[in-house]
């Protein structure tokens, strides 16, 4: 049935503009539901790796804890854990060129650094795709508005020109311009939502990967994990 209200007619009977809106609304849509899933699909995953960490601190030597992480491209406690061995090797070097180094930090306060730094990176991977996300939540009603206006602005042109405000006139602007709100607000809220709920689960993985840190931190320089007991 066709319908001045539809999705088609707007399609078809828009201007520039309203393609224009149309279709900036579609990719933000699209790529918004893309970060969705693959930011839902690697939380997924990351959370299946937190029992590994018994694993590692109940192997044998730090080697072997290392070989006991999974999925090594990816995962962020064996990247830590890596990169906790890597600096302790490097500031124990005896070659002449980190010997300026021992007396500029000493053991722990370069371990300490060095795990900060790797926390930070691997914090800065898990803000992949947020950015988009809030700034689409953010920028998309006012883009939907903006669609809306423009179908207004033409339902007053056709009024204009008939002298009469009659239905059959400013249905299609009237209802381009109510799909162009409704555009605006079905890619916001998602987005919205979305950014919310990844923020909040980047948040509680952080806070485990600080408590690997710290036990990392403690089994470098004391020998053994502070929070051995759990």
């Amino acid at each position: 049935m066709n319908t001045p209200f539809g999705i088609a007619n707007l399609w078809l009977e828009g201007d520039f503009i309203t393609r224009f809106v149309a279709i900036a609304l579609l990719i933000c849509s699209i790529v918004t539901w893309v970060i969705l899933l693959t930011r839902y699909w690697d939380l997924r995953n990351l959370r299946k790796l937190k029992p590994e960490l018994d694993l590692f601190w109940r192997a044998t030597s730090y080697e072997q804890g290392l070989q006991s992480f999974s999925n090594h491209a990816s995962n962020p406690y064996y990247h830590l854990a890596k990169s906790a061995s890597t600096a302790s090797t490097h500031h124990q070097s005896q070659s002449t060129n980190h010997r300026e180094l021992l007396q500029t930090l000493n053991y722990s306060e370069w371990m300490a650094r060095s795990l900060k730094i790797s926390v930070d990176g691997i914090a800065a991977g898990f803000q992949k795709g947020l950015t988009f996300l809030g700034s689409t939540g953010a920028v998309a009603p006012f883009i939907g508005l903006f669609g809306t206006v423009w179908g207004i602005y033409h339902a007053l042109i056709a009024i204009s020109s008939s002298g009469s405000a009659q239905l059959d006139q400013v249905a299609g602007p009237i209802g381009e311009a109510l799909i162009m709100t409704a555009l605006g607000l079905a890619v916001a809220i998602p987005a919205v939502l979305g950014f919310n709920a990844i923020n909040r689960s980047n948040k509680l993985l952080m806070a485990d990967l600080n408590r690997f840190g710290n036990d990392l931190l403690s089994y470098f320089v004391t020998g053994a994990r502070i929070n051995s007991g759990e």
